[in-house]
């Protein structure tokens, strides 16, 4: 019967999703995706991680493809949710930048990291370290990232991130429409005068 430490409680929790769902609009302006990253920090919190979008994240609302940038982030974050899921200061980081009109993701984590040796195979279809649950397959998220990736002539790698876990990279050329020209009103004519005639 804890009733003012439970108010108190949903409040923080209800601040802290605000907060995200603010710093995450401000920084992605794809409705789309910005829907995504703040549904997945919601369940990261309550896996016990946080997940970080980056200061360095910025997406102008021009996405070519939103719904293949969708399905790209939501399975390497749902991967890297999985790699840190019950460590101690679990962390995963999401930047998602443009450099003219290539889109480049990556998202890192704090995991134990993929060994060099099978940083090719993670991305070959029905590989996995989880046992297939069973109503269907695993192995199919990295497989699909790298398939949409290599699609729009972009690319899909990992190495290990700065201080261990693992960093997924994915490069998608001409993932940006250009951008719209500003309607210029025509000049103003000039009126005139009697006298200048």
């Amino acid at each position: 019967e804890m009733y003012d430490d439970a108010v108190e409680f949903v409040g923080e929790v209800v601040g802290d999703h605000r907060a995200t769902a603010e710093q995450v609009t401000e920084k992605i302006e794809d409705p789309l995706l910005a829907a995504l990253l703040v549904g997945k920090a919601t369940v990261a919190a309550e896996r016990g991680v946080a997940l970080w979008v980056s200061d360095r994240t910025r997406l102008p609302d021009r996405l070519v493809d939103p719904s293949g940038l969708v399905t790209i982030v939501g399975n390497l974050v749902d991967n890297a949710l999985d790699a840190v899921a019950g460590a101690p200061h679990a962390r995963v980081e999401v930047e998602l930048r443009t450099e003219g009109r290539t889109a480049v993701l990556r998202v890192r984590d704090t995991g134990p990291g993929i060994p060099v040796e099978q940083r090719e195979l993670v991305f070959t279809e029905g590989w996995s370290t989880k046992e297939p649950p069973a109503h269907r397959g695993r192995g199919l998220g990295l497989s699909l990232v790298r398939k949409l990736a290599e699609r729009q002539g972009g690319s899909a790698a990992v190495a290990e991130a700065d201080g261990g876990g693992a960093e997924f990279t994915v490069v998608l050329p001409e993932a940006l429409a250009e951008p719209q020209p500003a309607l210029t009103a025509p000049p103003a004519q000039q009126a005139v005068t009697e006298e200048e005639s």
